[in-house]
């Protein structure tokens, strides 16, 4: 069996190992036009920040790795284009510019995705960055050494690691977002307005609601970025707006979203035969709205990839569908949610309502307690639990896992009321707060006509 894999990140290191693993007489070719693989693109701050000292920590794996698994790694090499009728595909060398053809049974598509980059006037200027591979981190390290104005463009969990990471660093810096608020599609305003005071009272200036209209410079450097309501100084700007798949070569051959990503089944199979595809190229089943959407996130990728191998020759496992489960720390505070948030709920027509539990996580008679904030959010009329958010001084978003796994079997609220958690007063409480947010959403009990004997 011939196995051709496009891209080697999340989804296809993970792919590619299980593939090995399962099929040791498999003969793997995996095509990578950079010169690097696995990258962890999630650690891009941590490194800037400087608490990751040794980069190599955020590779998960090497082409020498995955030769000793007998796997022949073709780095450097740009697939330009694939048949999937013929089961064929053509990939020109980055160093050599020489062209091959290569053909195959199965084909794992994991090409992941690229960051949006708008064709604002001004966007060939010097020192105006991305943050998405590790070129790129080496990059914005370099330039932000010298650099005492940072800009980053995007408010979104990368935007606000670099943000926190270039204040901690002692820089000046600005965070400019279209959108009124920060974290918007992750968080609903009862938190982000407590993170956005955060980010305030350590001196980061807060551009939000307002548009880049274009980058001004001098001797072809960027020294402003020029928004819809105003401008600010900059000697180095980030974007961090956004990914879009990075599914050109499939254009036309398979189910898509709008958006170009990739529609698989629950086995990690395109509507084409033998051609399976996994990561931020591809769309994926969204339990809380039930329908296919585009959540790029590392934790879907390794496991679509991992059941890409797994179902190669049959079906075998299926994907249960994903909340979107993901969690940020910033500066002291931990944060997580999964599933809808109250906000993307109403805007997707849902009909929902919420509780908002704000209590000590342990008995007050512990030397420390401090409170936790949690939100849930379900649906009217079926009760089903949609989405969760919770932020503490404590590390607790554990907890947002439990929801998680809630909102992947359609649990109720009432439910949630009622589940067993234990109880020890280093921990938690009695009632421990996901059953407390439970309890306040507890449906009326009827009225019942007294009895007389």
């Amino acid at each position: 069996m011939r196995v051709a894999v496009i891209g080697c990140t999340h989804a296809g290191t993970a792919a590619i190992v299980n593939t090995a693993q399962l099929y040791p007489e498999a003969e793997i070719t995996v095509y990578e036009r950079n010169d690097n693989i696995s990258f962890l693109s999630c650690g891009i701050a941590l490194y800037v920040g400087g608490v990751v000292k040794d980069p190599q920590g955020l590779f998960y794996s090497s082409p020498g790795q995955l030769a000793e698994l007998g796997v022949n790694t073709k780095m450097l090499h740009e697939v330009i284009s694939v048949d999937t009728d013929r089961k064929e595909l053509i990939a020109r060398n980055l160093q050599t510019g020489e062209e091959c053809t290569d053909h195959f049974d199965k084909l794992i598509v994991t090409t992941g995705s690229w960051p949006v980059v708008p064709k604002f006037p001004g966007i060939e200027l010097d020192n105006i960055i991305l943050s998405k591979n590790f070129n790129h981190s080496n990059m914005i390290i370099e330039k932000g050494k010298e650099a005492q104005n940072i800009v980053v463009v995007g408010a979104g969990y990368i935007g606000i690691e670099l943000v926190e990471a270039f204040q901690m660093n002692g820089k000046n810096v600005t965070l400019i977002d279209a959108e009124e608020r920060i974290l918007s599609k992750y968080l609903d305003a009862e938190y982000t307005n407590l993170i956005e005071d955060s980010l305030r009272e350590r001196g980061i200036t807060l551009a939000l609601g307002k548009k880049v209209e274009r980058f001004e410079g001098n001797d072809g450097k960027v020294t402003t970025v020029v928004t819809n309501q105003g401008s600010y100084p900059a000697d180095v700007v980030i974007l961090c707006i956004g990914f879009r798949p990075n599914t050109e070569l499939l254009k036309g051959q398979v189910d898509m979203l709008d958006n170009g990503a990739i529609i698989v089944d629950e086995y990690m199979r395109t509507s084409k035969p033998d051609v399976y595809a996994a990561g931020d190229s591809c769309a994926i089943y969204y339990n809380p709205l039930k329908k296919h959407a585009y959540i790029p996130l590392a934790t879907n990728a390794v496991r679509m990839g991992t059941l890409a191998a797994r179902n190669l020759v049959s079906p075998t496992v299926k994907y249960m569908g994903t909340q979107g489960t993901s969690g940020i720390k910033i500066y002291e505070n931990n944060i997580a949610g999964t599933g809808l948030t109250e906000t993307a709920a109403k805007e997707a027509g849902l009909q929902v309502d919420s509780v908002l539990v704000t209590d000590n996580y342990r008995p007050e008679f512990m030397p420390t307690h401090e409170p936790v904030m949690l939100k849930l959010v379900y649906e009217q009329g079926t009760r089903r639990i949609l989405g969760a958010q919770i932020m503490s001084k404590v590390d607790l978003t554990q907890s947002i896992n439990t929801i998680s796994v809630c909102i992947q079997n359609d649990m109720k609220m009432e439910e949630l009321a009622f589940v067993d958690f234990f109880f020890q007063p280093h921990f938690n409480k009695p009632w421990n707060f996901l059953n407390s947010a439970g309890l306040q959403a507890l449906p009326e009990v009827p009225a019942r006509e007294a009895v007389h004997s």
